[in-house]
């Protein structure tokens, strides 16, 4: 009797599993591709007045993408001419003051970026897509930036590349 359930119950969970196709359990669908390019994302935050430059910036955004997407699909990341490219611009980097006390001073600071992103899938052309992708990490105004910024960039990081993701993979 046991036996008959395991077997059952193995039969069952082949099914299931099979049923996925080419969907991972992250719920990413990357159809018939096999590999990803990610160019290096530019900095032109200070184009947008009010933003600022933040040196590295382009580099740590662009790893975290090209992370995101390595650990939630089995795509192989290439130099070039992947089957799904992402390219874009880092379009804005500001610090808002966002509430203000009694005193008339702020209380509280955000730090806001964007990205605009352009993502091309050559085995399925109507899935192309351009979109500006922000996300922002509210802190103390009393705290500086530098001692806040490797949480807040994670966090900012964090939403955006998940963003990005799921407009690109996500294919529900």
């Amino acid at each position: 009797m046991k036996k008959n359930i395991y077997i059952a119950f193995s039969l069952l969970l082949t099914l299931i599993l099979n049923g996925c196709g080419v969907y991972n359990f992250t719920g990413g669908n990357v159809g018939t591709a096999t590999t990803f390019t990610i160019p290096t994302f530019q900095n032109y935050a200070t184009q947008n007045p009010g933003s600022t430059f933040e040196p590295g910036l382009e580099r740590d955004f662009t790893l975290a993408l090209q992370d995101r997407i390595l650990n939630q699909t089995s795509l192989d990341l290439t130099s070039s001419n992947g089957d799904l490219l992402y390219e874009g611009e880092i379009v804005e980097f500001r610090i808002s003051p966002m509430s203000a006390t009694a005193q008339q001073t702020a209380a509280q600071n955000r730090l806001s970026m964007a990205v605009k992103v352009r993502f091309y899938n050559k085995t399925k052309e109507d899935a192309d897509f351009e979109q500006r992708f922000s996300f922002f990490y509210d802190y103390p105004a009393n705290s500086q930036l530098s001692s806040v910024k490797t949480e807040a960039l994670e966090v900012i990081f964090e939403r955006i590349t998940q963003d990005i993701f799921n407009a690109s993979l996500a294919d529900w």
